[in-house]
């Protein structure tokens, strides 16, 4: 759920004349205003006065439950791509192939690449960014009713031939992870128009909520309610062999429910018309000059590697859980308690991004995060060989809520960050570019951490002494390499022992934690303080 509201018009905002924010506006078009001075004492004021949800104007209050169905709708497939379809792919891929449909989620980390075109053309009857939304959620409908009837089979069929067929399942998420991008562009710069300029802070809020709830929906309750074993237990007096609703099942209802809000929205929601019409060409030049900012460059380079550090804790731990034998219904409650500790600590850190320095927040949640990498690691290496306990489960779930905290602390404080150094005149390109490198410098590495794990692990079927009456497969009888999913069930199913002499995962991981901590106190912390103290014009495209 990365991301933040992206796109500032320098000309849209509907102010009052006399009003302190239109005194600021008419201050910062003066030629000879300068970035790095003070901001008069009424403005200061405006920004500290923050109202609650029902002090807010009727219309701000109507279109910020607008935002958040849009925002929610766009939750529910990024909550299965990123969240519930690994952990459903674990019992037929193994972690590098696992890693091939991880590719599926680098749309949302690339969209800058297209957002020229979003912003740039749009018809002026639909409106500029309903142009976008209706036709990107109403094909997103379509493909989620799709792909919910073939779901399963494609499941099923990702692992034959050597992981083979996740190449098609991947294209198919691929394309609606694509889909849900767009809109997320077009969604993003709708935000701030949407609300009145004072109250623009409720867009983050909006996009904090709306995707936290369909990614929970998507991940946390879709995984209890899909698990059989959750379903037998709360809900069935006999038990079955699948749980209260599929994959399949579960993408159809969410893609008629994507067609009939797309339909409400067209005939219901009036956008304000635009007559100014920007030029993709210029929009990608003005992102190529940010490109030569020195200071950018290093920015850029910040985020790229930040994240590697606890990329392993993050893209491997809970499937290595699950592969110890930790149940997916106590995977699900674990996200469950986890959940309301993510809102309500996201908004101390909220607070502590305003009170101190960002990029200092930043740094004590980086040094937390791969505190919690090795945490994460010592919590896999002590499962109990008789399988989950009470006290286990409640280890797990304090390392998750740990993990999860110090990860949204990291989002909240950089995000604030960006909003700060971003040029307002060109917030839209700006505020995209910072995010999509933030995004993809968490999205590209975990593809090779993914494939790292499986290279580094050594594991070797075993043929059994006896052979056993219940064979599922074929007899055992000489020994193999069963790091494979598949070779792992033809092990399983033909009598023999999968023995792991050497495990990728904790390799990985030490590799990933050592390379943050050199990165981190060699070059990460030094650069972004240095970067924190630059002046607000060292951030800015030089008109000469």
């Amino acid at each position: 759920m990365n991301g933040s509201f992206r796109e500032r018009q320098k000309h849209g905002s509907s102010l009052d004349v006399d009003s302190p924010e239109a005194a600021r506006e008419r201050l910062m078009e003066r030629s000879a205003f300068s970035l790095d001075e003070a901001v008069p004492e009424d403005i200061g004021n405006e920004k500290t006065a923050s109202k609650g949800f029902f002090e807010l104007p009727e219309q701000d209050r109507r279109n910020f439950l607008l935002l958040v169905l849009l925002y929610f709708l766009q939750g529910i497939p990024m909550g299965l791509a990123g969240g519930s379809v690994p952990f459903l792919l674990k019992s037929h891929l193994s972690y590098g192939q696992i890693g091939v449909y991880s590719l599926a989620s680098y749309p949302y980390s690339l969209k800058l690449l297209w957002s020229p075109i979003v912003d740039a053309v749009w018809s002026q009857r639909v409106g500029r960014r309903k142009s976008w939304i209706l036709p990107i959620q109403m094909l997103s409908g379509f493909g989620m009713i799709w792909l919910g009837g073939r779901a399963e089979k494609m499941m099923e069929k990702a692992g034959a031939d050597g992981g083979a067929g996740v190449w098609g399942f991947t294209g198919w998420w691929f394309a609606l992870v694509f889909m849900c991008a767009t809109q997320d562009i077009a969604v993003d710069g709708w935000a701030i128009t949407l609300l009145s300029p004072s109250n623009l802070s409720y867009a983050s809020t909006a996009q904090t909520v709306g995707l936290t709830a369909g990614h929970f929906l998507s991940y946390t309750v879709f995984l209890a309610l899909s698990s059989p074993d959750f379903a037998n237990k709360y809900f069935r007096a006999e038990p079955l062999d699948h749980g209260l609703m599929t994959l399949g099942s579960y993408l159809a209802f969410w893609g008629w429910a994507y067609l009939a809000v797309t339909l409400g929205l067209a005939i219901v929601k009036k956008e304000d018309r635009s007559r100014e019409k920007d030029s993709i060409m210029a929009v990608y030049k003005t992102m190529g000059g940010i490109l030569k900012l020195r200071n950018i460059q290093v920015f850029i380079m910040i985020h790229l590697i930040a994240k590697i550090g606890f990329q392993a804790n993050d893209a491997v731990t809970n499937l290595k859980l699950l592969d110890k034998g930790f149940s997916q219904e106590d995977l699900a409650l674990t996200v469950l308690i986890d959940f309301p500790f993510e809102i309500s600590l996201g908004y101390y850190a909220g607070k502590w991004s305003e009170q101190y320095n960002a990029i200092t927040v930043w740094s004590y949640a980086f040094v937390g995060r791969l505190v919690a990498a090795v945490f994460a690691q010592l919590v896999v290496m002590a499962f109990p060989a008789g399988g989950t306990t009470g006290w286990y489960l409640l280890v797990v779930i304090v390392e998750h809520v740990f993990s999860t905290f110090m990860s949204t602390v990291m989002f909240v404080a950089i995000s604030a960050f960006h909003a700060k150094i971003a040029d307002p005149a060109i917030g839209g390109t700006y505020m995209t570019l910072l995010a999509t490198v933030s995004n993809l410098g968490g999205t590209f590495p975990r593809f090779f951490i993914l494939k790292f794990v499986d290279a580094f692990t050594s594991a070797t079927c075993t043929p059994p002494v006896t052979p056993p009456a219940d064979l599922k497969g074929e007899l055992i009888t000489q020994p193999f390499s069963c790091v494979l999913e598949a070779e792992k069930h033809r092990c399983t199913d033909g009598g023999g022992v999968c023995n792991v002499e050497r495990d990728g995962y904790y390799i990985v991981n030490v590799l990933c934690v050592v390379f943050g901590v050199v990165t981190f106190w060699g070059f990460i912390k030094p650069a972004a303080l240095r970067l924190q103290s630059l002046p607000m014009r060292a951030w800015r495209i030089s008109e000469g």
